[in-house]
């Protein structure tokens, strides 16, 4: 098994109901997971979602903790599709939260916000247009006049 140079690994309450959860979601491919033969938590699970690779794990507050421990999360998971109107139907269906409903964006991408029923928010965008930094600036300027 090949690992690319940097992956999130995200911990949850309750790993096998998150697996399903990203599969039905973001139609996540699962590679493996290690159960615990005494908890029967998910010590170490793998999955795929457009390619890129996330390592999943129960909460074990001594090595892990879950956003619902934490208060929160610090991170937000960019996660770039085809559709951003129909991924955010899917994840809402499967039971994500939508924060922010798609929006074009002065970056050039159709962008949306959601959480996941374990915390964990997500960016979920596809670009619209292809945007030069300077042009960003600018654009972003004139929203902060506003």
């Amino acid at each position: 098994m090949s690992y690319p140079p940097l992956l999130p690994a995200l911990a949850v309450r309750d790993a096998a109901k998150a697996l399903e959860f990203y599969k039905a979601a973001f139609g996540a491919v699962e590679r493996y997971r290690l159960v615990d033969p005494e908890s029967g938590k998910i010590g170490h699970a793998e999955l795929t979602i457009n390619g890129s690779m996330i390592m999943l794990a129960d909460e074990y507050p001594a090595f892990n903790k879950a956003p619902q421990t934490l208060g929160g999360t610090a991170v937000k998971l960019c996660l770039m599709v085809q559709d951003v109107d129909a991924l955010v139907e899917q994840a809402a269906r499967a039971g994500a939260t939508v924060i922010m409903p798609p929006k074009d964006q002065f970056y050039g991408h159709r962008s949306a916000s959601l959480q996941d029923p374990f915390g964990h928010q997500w960016l979920i965008q596809h670009e619209i247009e292809s945007v030069e930094p300077a042009e960003m600036q600018r654009r972003w300027d004139a929203m902060a006049k506003k």
